[in-house]
């Protein structure tokens, strides 16, 4: 047994937990409202008016937001959306992507009391299309062009758009956020009631709805307090990530741990490339961010950027994939800044990383174990494996991180359940010093520069292509991104095998799913091994791709 994180006593409080055994718990009231964490700490006489958003504009022009003007645009799309007839436990989807908007329809919400679906805007109109017709969405903010694809499909539950730049029937967005409400009453829900619906692939299927309450981010404070260095607060701190908002690493590890500090975010629509990430940050004196390490490995191409760039920057925390121990000694020693890795999923979140300001990093391991967190490594039967040897990261299904429910899925949540534990389908190794050290994956999931990938949907995608008889997706190891996504396909008799038609099949995938789900390379076979059941044997396929990636014959 290893000696828990020590955390200084005048910073429990403030981090959510509380001594309890050998180590800590983490605690929230029942009335934990993500509003009340966020934007609504900061409404006071010497708070309101801090800046609280910072959006670059495709055109580069600057506009600042107080925390006041986001509650009163909060506060008017809330009015709005109840004049529409949405109150309490109402899904409202948001698809505005880095904007403004999503942070304001986030509040509204809130004050709604009903529950956000989060749809990226990377999303192909299939997989779009299948998130909203499984939780039979009712309504919608997104931009115009975001839309334009869906514009053709049938949408049988969907009554309302709410759209920056309406088209047709829309409802315009920026109406309804400028349209004064000044008799709305909120109607906050609380700890255990729902408050993000994401969507987020696993090894079986199309994406699954995981429903979190409102006391995810009460659980996540202190890792999220750690990862960020103890430094959140500090008078001239400006968060800033590329990751999006639709999903973990942008909303609940960047947009409200910012709020939560009362430090104001930066953002722009600008696609991720390490000139525009180094611009924006330099521009704007970023000085927390979240990168996945496929985007810092991209920033480490270039060469001394504090030469080249007046960068404020001070702190990285990375997670969604392994961080190479090369990346992060270029971080320190090239970009000069902090970078403490984390781990977890959507599921159960934020259950190892690191602290520089609390323990030293080892290079290439995933940390330890975070306060409140209970993480085993198990054998197949549950059995806690010895230091040094490999086995599957758990945690309790007590878990403070832990989702509320799948939504229309108990056979995937049975499937989360491991006698007592919550599995993570992650291997790992833990030493002597209570690190961990990951070591791949124990199921068909594909993590890919930050993206969870399931190769179902896509082998499905492939198998509506004309020209397709049989198909099998696995990930295959790659230093930049953790993985990328290979397809093996067998062609239909009579067809002719070219690189015109590999071409074809990955944008049949990125037109359909979304670009980062497209096969970055596809093999042609004449034939598949099958499993005793009568199945295409992945793992074999995975196996080789991974034996080849280490030389071994």
């Amino acid at each position: 047994m290893t000696d828990p994180i020590a955390i200084p006593a005048a910073s429990l409080a403030a981090l959510n937990l509380v001594p309890s055994g050998d180590g800590y718990a983490i605690t929230w009231p029942s009335d934990t409202n993500i509003f009340h964490m966020t934007l609504g700490k900061h409404l006071g006489p010497d708070t309101r008016d801090r800046p609280a958003m910072i959006y670059q504009a495709p055109d580069g022009a600057v506009h600042t937001q107080s925390f006041a003007d986001i509650d009163r645009e909060a506060t008017n799309l809330a009015a709005y959306l109840r004049s529409l007839g949405y109150g309490r436990g109402s899904l409202i989807g948001i698809h505005t992507g880095q904007h403004p908007d999503t942070a304001m329809a986030h509040m509204a919400v809130c004050k709604l009391g009903g529950v956000a679906v989060t749809l990226s805007q990377l999303y192909g109109p299939d997989t779009l299309r299948h998130a909203l017709e499984d939780c039979k969405l009712p309504v919608i903010l997104t931009a115009a062009d975001a839309w334009s694809a869906m514009r053709s499909i049938e949408l049988p539950y969907l009554t309302h758009v709410l759209s920056r730049d309406p088209i047709g029937d829309d409802i315009d967005l920026g109406t309804a956020l400028e349209t004064d409400a000044p008799g709305f009453v909120p109607s906050y829900t609380g700890a255990d009631d729902p408050a993000l619906l994401m969507y987020t692939s696993g090894s079986t299927g199309k994406p699954k709805g995981i429903l979190h309450g409102h006391r995810i981010l009460a659980a996540y404070t202190p890792s999220i307090n750690l990862f960020f260095n103890l430094s959140m607060e500090e008078e001239d701190a400006v968060f800033y990530s590329p990751s999006d908002w639709a999903w973990v690493g942008g909303l609940l590890d960047m947009l409200f741990p910012a709020w939560m500090a009362g430090r104001p975010i930066a953002t722009s629509l600008d696609r991720f490339t390490a000139d525009t990430a180094y611009e924006f940050m330099a521009r704007h004196k970023v000085t927390h961010t979240f990168f996945a390490p496929t985007a810092i490995k991209r920033l480490a191409q270039t060469a001394d950027p504090n030469a080249q760039y007046d960068l404020s920057l001070r702190v990285i925390c990375t997670g969604g994939e392994a961080l190479a121990a090369e990346t992060l000694n270029w971080a320190e020693q090239d970009l000069r800044v902090v970078c403490n890795e984390f781990y977890g999923m959507t599921e159960v979140n934020h259950l190892i990383g690191n602290c520089a300001a609390l323990f030293p990093r080892k290079p290439g391991s995933m940390g330890r174990a975070y306060p409140g967190h209970t993480v085993l490594l198990v054998d197949a039967d549950g059995e806690e494996v010895a230091p040094g040897e490999p086995g599957e990261v758990v945690t309790l299904q007590t878990s403070p991180t832990r989702y509320l429910g799948y939504l229309n899925n108990p056979e995937k949540e049975a499937d989360m359940l491991h006698g007592p534990f919550m599995r993570t389908h992650d291997l790992a190794v833990r030493d002597t010093d209570g690190y961990f050290w990951y070591k791949g994956r124990s199921d068909d999931l594909i993590k890919s520069s930050g993206f969870r990938i399931g190769p179902a949907e896509i082998e499905e995608c492939l198998l509506a292509h004309p020209a397709v008889a049989e198909v099998a997706v696995v990930g295959k190891p790659d230093v930049d991104r953790g993985s990328i996504v290979k397809a093996f396909v067998k062609l239909r008799a009579g067809v002719v095998e070219t690189d015109d038609l590999k071409t074809e099949l990955r944008d049949h995938v990125k037109t359909r799913l979304a670009g980062y789900k497209a096969p970055r390379e596809v093999a042609f076979v004449a034939r598949f091994e099958m499993t005793s059941s009568g199945k295409i044997n992945r793992r074999a396929l995975r196996d080789a791709e991974r034996l080849a990636a280490e030389g071994t014959p």
